[in-house]
């Protein structure tokens, strides 16, 4: 038996991988990657590797999960080096955990690699802190996929004024993200940014706040919304900083005044 390797692709930017992760890709013998994996990350598999395109398009699915799992069973009785290569990070949305639980239970040896998570790419593409003892507290990170036609908002019920919410895979339900996070509770002025294909030539970033989520117009996917205190455009934050600086001076001229 071979040892199966579920590799964090990153978010697309074939520097954002992680040395081992390109060191496996370079002595892999079979790869099944999924539909968001970059073609400039792939270019970083052996030649000599057989390459499979497993991932889902436009909502149709080309093997169902139930099926990747059964043909990683089987690569890995075929062969040294198999890679379940997903964008990203493989615990973070990922589906990692039925493809755990199938390999363990076939007694096929894995490990799994961690890459830097959409969430992170984000975050660093638009300057913004996730945490900041200042601001936020806790991170929550969601997903807004929709089950039987209905976004989950379960997740609303654990915020508070302090947390970062990162919802991957908005889709296109901006409006209805908008008034769950404002029946929470939310102040309307919360900042907001969506990244869209974050670490590739065609990102995109739009800053907004809760109360304008639903006037946005369309965005590229894949995308992530980050909410809260800490997601500021750098404009804002240096307005801020000036009004604060100049609310200061005030206050020391009338000490000086008086």
């Amino acid at each position: 038996m071979g040892k199966v390797y579920l590799v964090g692709a990153g978010p697309g930017d074939p520097e954002l991988l992680t040395v081992r992760a390109a060191r496996i890709l370079a002595s892999a013998n079979i790869v099944l990657h999924d539909a968001l994996v970059t073609q400039e990350v792939l270019k970083l598999v052996s030649p000599k590797a057989r390459v499979i395109d497993v991932g889902k398009r436009c909502g149709q699915k080309l093997l169902t999960q139930d099926e990747i799992n059964s043909y990683l069973i089987h690569a890995a009785a075929l062969s040294n080096v198999v890679v379940r290569f997903k964008s990203g990070d493989p615990l973070i949305f990922g589906r990692a955990g039925e493809e755990i639980e199938a390999l363990s239970k076939a007694g096929v040896d894995f490990e799994i690699v961690p890459g830097v998570t959409a969430a992170l790419a984000a975050a660093a593409a638009a300057r913004v802190s996730l945490t900041d003892r200042r601001l936020a507290s806790q991170v929550l990170f969601t997903t807004a996929h929709r089950k039987g036609g209905a976004i989950a908002t379960g997740w609303t019920r654990a915020l508070t004024p302090d947390t970062t919410i990162v919802v991957y895979m908005p889709g296109a339900a901006y409006a209805e993200l908008g008034n769950a996070l404002l029946s929470s509770g939310l102040d309307p002025r919360t900042p907001c940014v969506i990244v869209a294909c974050v670490g590739r030539e065609s990102q995109q970033m739009r800053w907004t706040d809760i109360a304008d989520l639903g006037r946005l117009s369309r965005i590229n996917a894949p995308a992530l919304l980050i909410v809260g205190r800490v997601a500021r455009s750098e404009a804002e934050t240096v307005t801020a900083d000036v009004w604060k600086q100049l609310q200061a001076a005030a206050v020391r001229d009338e000490q000086q005044i008086a």
